[in-house]
């Protein structure tokens, strides 16, 4: 991938970053690339180890938080280190979908709609928005470099 010349170099860097984690297995709020993470724990320790966030310690989650409370606890946690954008999104941006009764399940733009994200039955892997799992789900996205 090429950055144009005006975009953050960090962008570039989240991206290699997220690639590094491919292949993990799922692995519900673990924080370990190869051995297991999930969507949140990966996008915490990407963005740390790419600079772009502090360490962010995450409290306990039940996996299925977002299927029994309205409250909006990722979307939140998000906030808190990135800025909504309407879009379109770039590299190095968060997606955040929703699954349940919130957003609940994030993932790094690689190229919209071409995405890497930690998906509960598969690891860590490459994905496209437009696939059956994600298509036609609200998202919202965030730009992390402020």
């Amino acid at each position: 991938m090429t950055l144009p010349a005006r975009m953050d170099s960090r962008r570039l860097v989240v991206v290699e970053q997220a690639q590094g984690w491919l292949g993990t297995p799922y692995h519900h709020m673990g924080r370990v690339k190869g051995v297991g993470t999930d969507c949140l724990m990966m996008l915490a320790e990407v963005f740390e180890a790419a600079g772009v966030v502090p360490h962010i310690e995450v409290p306990f989650y039940p996996p299925d938080w977002h299927l029994h409370r309205d409250a909006e606890r990722y979307l939140e946690g998000i906030m808190r280190y990135a800025r909504e954008i309407s879009g379109p999104a770039e590299p190095g941006d968060v997606a955040l979908f929703k699954f349940g009764r919130c957003f609940a399940h994030g993932a790094i733009v690689i190229e919209w709609p071409r995405l890497i994200h930690a998906w509960h039955s598969a690891g860590v892997l490459y994905a496209d928005a437009k696939q059956p799992q994600l298509a036609g789900r609200p998202v919202r996205f965030f730009d992390p470099f402020v």
